[in-house]
């Protein structure tokens, strides 16, 4: 996802390129990826607005206000293509002037060039996937990469042979990867966050070292926060008022589980903008905050003493359908003191554009606001849940059948065949027991349904089966898209499919002559692709039970 200005820009159908104007409710449609798109980013640049996009077979610049022009005209919007199979993208930045472009595919950082297919730099180092990487403002040859290895280097590049000299590289800094990165202008800071929650900050100047300047863990700023609101309550006796979320983390129940946050995005805040003409609110003006975006609440930090502001969870808002995101992105200026902000559910096909009232937040995040009520003043509106009623795209919809199967009757109003005094009948109905249909109609009702975030997670086995006659290891498991089948791959060498439920028998795949490590299925479950210790891949076809293809 990426968000700039009014715009919004997210893959739609996969390998389509959706550009969603937020001021003019139009979108853009642009295609040219093959792959399903992966990395999004727009320029740093207003005139012209340049986005980036990166699949595995093309990394696409397109210029917006072009194909915008294109479009009106009834031709198809091209972009230029700069990369071609560099392999599963993760994350890709534009340079301070928009002329390079850093990718980020698998462990390595390709640099290239933004106006034509032109590799100027190939950097790797890091040991695992590279999950983001930023240009430093103040030395536009310096780049900043965090990496799945839990470690963050710093390069500086002569542009003119094309070379990336390593100026630093970090210890392990946790047991999580880091996943988000976001450098500091004004305090020459970087920020990183991991897939846990936990945030550091490290200092640019030159004479610091990278040294570690703060570290913060957002469970535990959260749960500060909503203690000092909690004793603000208390000693006002109106705890009752206090938001839902700061009264549910101080009690943790019997049989809950603990969740991380993980830090998805790290942002700046535009607070200057927003209170300039707030005479109450001018000892915030001179401090800077910065956003976090997790995949249960928005969250604004206090860079000055490193502390929780304010947090907006996505389940207190009945508007909002997605309780749980999995990516975000945030608009970095605000534009009438709100922020435009881009969300996805986890574990649904939606997309959902919120406008947060960056004012209104602060303010009934205030222990007497909280008391009080938030009323109006917060304004978080889900203005588009993208869907097919929105503007006519070609959205994946799941849609119930209207029509239910009905049991074959003869009705008394019948002239032929002798039927017409005959009473109502059914014919051909299953001989089931009560039990047996309630179940049947409680699965079909409880299929492809989001788990309630309200529930704790299952910490308790409901079926245990055994997938061979002596102790054998399981390497790998795989639901099928629609959750009714499991593959597992054994250390036998062979492959076994059950029904989710484990009711029927399963089914055995044999012919591999290594442990299989790694299982996936085909859209449609027809196929089963299986990588195995023997250096084979095998797609298998389901319904014949055999192989169809070895590589």
């Amino acid at each position: 996802l990426a968000c700039s200005h009014h715009h919004c820009a997210f893959p739609l159908n996969r390998n389509e390129l959706c550009i969603w104007n937020a001021a003019t409710a139009q979108p853009l449609h642009l295609t040219g990826h093959h792959y399903s798109i992966s990395a999004l980013s727009f320029g740093s640049r207003i005139n012209p607005l340049l986005v980036c996009s990166a699949s595995r077979d093309h990394v696409i610049v397109w210029n917006l206000d072009k194909c915008t022009q294109e479009a009106q005209e009834g031709l198809t919007p091209r972009g230029i293509v700069i990369g071609t199979l560099l392999g599963m993208v993760l994350h890709v930045r534009f340079s301070p002037d928009d002329q390079q472009v850093a990718v980020c595919a698998g462990n390595q950082i390709y640099m290239l060039s933004a106006k034509k297919e032109a590799m100027l730099a190939e950097l790797d180092g890091h040991l695992a996937p590279v999950t983001a990487a930023e240009f430093c403002t103040w030395e536009k040859s310096m780049l900043i990469s965090v990496s799945e290895d839990r470690t963050f280097k710093a390069r500086k590049f002569v542009w003119d042979y094309s070379t990336g000299k390593l100026m630093y590289q970090s210890g392990i800094l946790t047991a999580f990867p880091l996943l988000s990165l976001l450098i500091d202008e004004e305090n020459k800071q970087i920020i990183t966050g991991c897939a846990e929650g936990q945030l550091w900050t490290f200092s640019l100047i030159r004479d610091h070292n990278y040294r570690c300047i703060a570290h913060i863990s957002l469970k535990k700023e959260q749960e500060k926060f909503c203690n000092k609101v909690w004793k603000s309550g208390k000693d006002i006796g109106e705890r009752q008022s206090i938001s839902k979320l700061c009264t549910t983390n101080n009690v943790r129940l019997k049989g809950s589980v603990e969740t991380s946050l993980p830090v998805l995005l790290i942002e700046h805040c535009d607070f200057l903008a927003c209170f300039h003409n707030d005479e109450n609110i001018s000892s915030t003006v001179n401090t800077r905050y910065f956003w976090i975006g997790s995949s249960t609440a928005l969250l604004i930090i206090n860079m000055a003493n490193f502390e929780l502001e304010a947090f907006l969870s996505y389940k207190d808002y009945s508007d909002l359908s997605i309780q749980v995101a999995g990516s975000c992105a945030l608009t970095r200026k605000s534009i009438n003191g709100k922020v435009l902000c881009l969300i996805t559910s986890m574990f649904e096909d939606i997309t959902a554009v919120l406008e947060v009232n960056l004012v209104a937040l602060m303010r009934t995040q205030q222990s007497d606001c909280l008391l009080r009520g938030n009323g109006n003043s917060l304004s978080v509106i889900a203005r588009y849940k993208i869907s097919k009623c929105v503007f006519p795209l070609n959205w994946i919809m799941r849609v119930k059948s209207s029509v239910k199967d009905q049991p074959l009757v003869f009705h008394n109003k019948i002239k032929s065949s002798g039927y017409r005094a005959a009473p109502q009948m059914t014919m051909f109905s299953p001989k089931l027991k009560k039990n047996e249909v309630s179940k049947k109609k409680m699965n079909c009702k409880c299929k492809n349904r989001e788990y309630p975030i309200e529930s704790y997670p299952p910490i308790k086995y409901k079926r245990k089966i055994s997938v061979a006659c002596k102790p054998t290891p399981v390497f790998c498991i795989q639901h099928s898209g629609d959750g009714e089948k499991l593959a597992c791959g054994l250390a036998d060498k062979t492959i076994l499919i059950f029904d989710s439920d484990f009711t029927d028998t399963c089914n055995v795949f044999s012919g591999h002559n290594g442990a299989v490590n790694s299982v996936g299925w085909s859209h449609d479950k027809k196929w089963l692709v299986s990588a195995s210790e023997d250096r084979t891949l095998r797609v298998w076809s389901v319904c014949n039970n055999e192989t169809a293809l070895i590589l």
